[in-house]
């Protein structure tokens, strides 16, 4: 009777260890990693300049009463610089080496573009976030963009402003501007944008990054100013552009754009329908 071959267990013992060994090391690079994402989820930033941001407080309430001394160092509540119009607000520092002059350059540049005047329709305020800044300084600023702008009566209504640290704070926690001092770098880290506000100081609507388009402008101080200001075929754009608060933009509303096509196409025909009538009743004469 032949004898029945046990199986080797040979490959078996090479290659328990093997797949042991590889568990183990597995293990231990899952602990690894979720040990070092433990301590960064624990371990608060020592950067201040990790909290920079610029979030949105929509219908907020800016107090009307902080003061602020403009170019000729005269203190004045920030209600009195807003004066019952809608307000664009800008954060910056006048010896802000970049990012500072490309956003009032292009405030400046897209204001130009619209047809509301600084100091009729809407007013401008620029603030800045360094309390050591001096009413001089922000003076020297002014007339550059006032010059830039080259309306008559924007003197009057575009104010470049100076603070105290807690006036400065207490405004830009409110909008939702938080900025960092970089010792390294002697400068301030500050996000770009800008603030609409409503003639009672109530926030309306962000504009984000460093280009504002002249639609958004408009539409944002036609808002701003629950419609007060603008002409009808400023209302006709308002039904077709909705503010969106995460982009910081109006965008199309493809259903009203649609809508409001069709209402003028009906319009239109209607309009040359009665045109041929009436031509057509005329009488031939010989």
């Amino acid at each position: 009777m032949p004898s029945k071959v046990k199986p080797s267990s040979v490959g078996h013992k090479r290659l328990d260890p093997l797949v042991r060994l590889f568990f183990v090391m597995a293990l231990l690079l899952v602990l690894g990693t979720l040990s070092i994402q433990l301590v960064y989820a624990h371990t608060p930033s020592n950067n201040p300049l990790q909290a920079v941001a610029f979030e949105q407080n929509l219908n907020a309430q800016v107090p009307l009463t902080l003061t602020f001394k403009d170019e000729q160092g005269d203190s004045a509540s920030l209600n009195n610089y807003i004066n019952n119009k809608p307000t664009v607000l800008v954060f910056a520092y006048y010896e802000c080496p970049n990012m500072c002059s490309l956003v009032l350059e292009s405030v400046v540049k897209n204001l130009k573009d619209i047809s509301f005047d600084i100091g009729n329709e809407f007013n401008v305020i620029t603030i800045s976030i360094d309390p050591s800044e001096t009413p001089a300084q922000a003076a020297i600023t002014k007339t550059k963009y006032i010059e830039s702008y080259g309306r008559p009566g924007a003197s009057d209504g575009w104010h470049f402003l100076t603070g105290d640290h807690q006036a400065i704070d207490q405004l830009t926690a409110i909008t939702g501007f938080k900025y960092a001092y970089d010792a390294d770098q002697d400068q301030y880290a500050h996000a770009a944008g800008l603030v609409i506000l409503t003639p009672q100081g109530r926030i309306s609507r962000y504009l984000y990054g460093l280009d504002f388009p002249p639609r958004d402008l408009r539409l944002g101080l036609i808002d701003a100013s629950a419609n007060k200001i603008g002409s009808w075929v400023d209302q006709v754009l308002l039904r077709c552009y909705r503010y969106d608060p995460v982009s910081g933009r109006y965008t199309p509303i493809v259903m009203n754009i649609l809508r409001i096509a069709g209402l003028l196409t009906v319009l239109a025909i209607g309009g040359a329908i009665i045109i041929m009538l009436r031509q057509e009743r005329k009488p031939i004469s010989f």
